[in-house]
């Protein structure tokens, strides 16, 4: 491990779910309705090609971890299921309005928060009005998030019978000190209990989260995790890095200290260790912190070069339109993004007065359509071409220069590879291209290492 070149580029960055990142976006050049136009046409042009993506934002959890970044409310007051409900579907309703057929949902995915917060009664009431709404892509697929500590069997099945194929878990790390400090308890036996009985259910794609960086987190409990994960043979596993923001409102991370935390060097050295130990067995690295068994369908995506981003990750199924639904969701239609309001009162007021509850958004610009292209292709597949007569990149090789010089990408001609060096830096590589970036607004984001 070069340690000068880990100071060098732990720089704050972005994980670039979108382009121009959600700190660009404001409310003063937002204007609703040049969205809800690029909103239609976009779903005019592809609803019948690929359909739409919805996501869907539950935000309520019964306690608080506090490694989460996520918008949240603590409580363990279950009353506040059905108002919520009744808003999502009133700003459901109110994209129906707003086209001229029924959308073709490709992808559905529920995040929070702990979507299993949620009875399953009012999960599957909620569903069902959405699918009953809508109609389904022939190649769907239906995804969620589960806590292992509270998903119950009558939460797989439910979930089920309405479609879902697809669950992960956040399992984080299964040292007892690493799960006190981040205030998530849950046993290694609880974990296995939940994931065997999906798969005896019927999920044919079961997905852990690991996260590396944790306070008080060393590389044995790193390789401990992955070994324990080994065990039970998901099919796809995100292995992400922590991303320690404590200045943003409301996220919980102020139960520990920096020095709490591993330092650059020992977060790349974590990494690399664990991916080395995924790769032996029989995962595959897909984007930058993603792995799959071969017969996923995110691996097949790799393969055939059909790997897409947005604000849901890594995915195979791409669609340029998604509705985001719920408080702070987030929802896109290539040419433009918006934002949800934070506060959940705020949204629900908003959504029964037929008002959508938008914060904030971006309307793309030609350049910034380019500029995000370029950035998925270096996310997905570690390279990106260019044509001679677009303008836009003309002046990365000279941006690009110090990345050249480190090892971490070639240029040739038009095309940038990122090398093996450089894959650990893929944040940073982006960050060359985007012509938001400043030193001043860099400090709203994790460290890119």
């Amino acid at each position: 491990m070069d340690t000068n070149l880990i100071n060098k580029y732990n720089v704050p960055g972005p994980r670039y779910t979108s382009y121009p990142t959600v700190p660009h976006w404001n409310v003063q050049d937002f204007r609703l309705k040049t969205w809800k136009s690029k909103m239609i046409d976009t779903f005019t042009k592809t609803n019948k090609t690929e359909g739409v993506s919805v996501y869907i934002h539950l935000p309520f959890c019964e306690s608080m971890c506090t490694f989460c970044g996520c918008n949240k409310r603590i409580t363990k007051k279950h009353d506040v299921e059905t108002p919520y409900i009744n808003a999502v579907l009133k700003e459901w309703s109110m994209y129906l309005n707003l086209f001229d057929e029924k959308p073709v949902i490709k992808e559905l995915h529920i995040g929070g928060g702990t979507p299993t917060f949620f009875n399953p009664e009012n999960l599957n009431y909620l569903l069902t009005c959405i699918i009953n709404t809508s109609r389904l892509a022939e190649n769907y697929e239906f995804s969620f998030e589960g806590h292992p500590n509270n998903t119950t069997k009558e939460h797989l099945q439910t979930l089920y019978d309405l479609g879902f194929r697809r669950v992960s878990f956040g399992v984080q790390d299964y040292n007892e000190t690493v799960q006190k400090a981040i205030h998530r308890i849950q046993p290694f036996e609880k974990v296995k209990q939940v994931t065997d009985l999906a798969r005896q259910i019927g999920y044919t794609s079961i997905g852990h989260d690991i996260i590396y960086g944790l306070p008080f987190q060393t590389m044995n409990d790193v390789i401990n995790t992955i070994e324990k994960t080994k065990e039970l043979s998901p099919d796809r596993i995100a292995f992400y890095s922590y991303a320690h923001v404590p200045w943003l409102k409301g996220n919980g991370q102020r139960g520990y200290n920096e020095e709490n935390l591993p330092n650059g060097k020992e977060k790349l050295m974590m990494y690399e260790e664990g991916k080395k130990l995924l790769q032996g067995f029989g995962y595959h690295n897909i984007g930058m912190d993603h792995f799959a068994l071969p017969t996923d369908s995110l691996y097949k995506a790799l393969t055939n070069h059909t790997l897409h981003r947005n604000f849901m990750g890594y995915t195979h199924a791409k669609t340029d339109l998604m509705i985001g639904l719920g408080v702070s969701s987030i929802g896109d239609s290539w040419n433009s993004f918006y934002q949800n309001v934070k506060n959940i009162e705020e949204y629900q007021d908003l959504v029964n007065n037929q008002i959508f509850p938008i914060a904030k958004g971006h309307i793309s610009s030609d350049e910034d359509l380019i500029i995000r292209q370029h950035i998925l292709n270096l996310m997905c597949h570690y390279e990106t071409t260019w044509s001679t007569e677009n303008k836009t990149l003309e002046k990365a090789p000279l941006k690009m220069f110090p990345l050249v010089h480190d090892g971490l990408i070639t240029i040739k001609k038009s095309k940038i590879v990122v090398t093996e060096k450089g894959k650990p830096f893929i944040r940073n590589i982006c960050m060359s291209i985007d012509q938001y970036l400043g030193n001043n607004n860099q400090l709203q984001f994790s460290k890119t290492v």
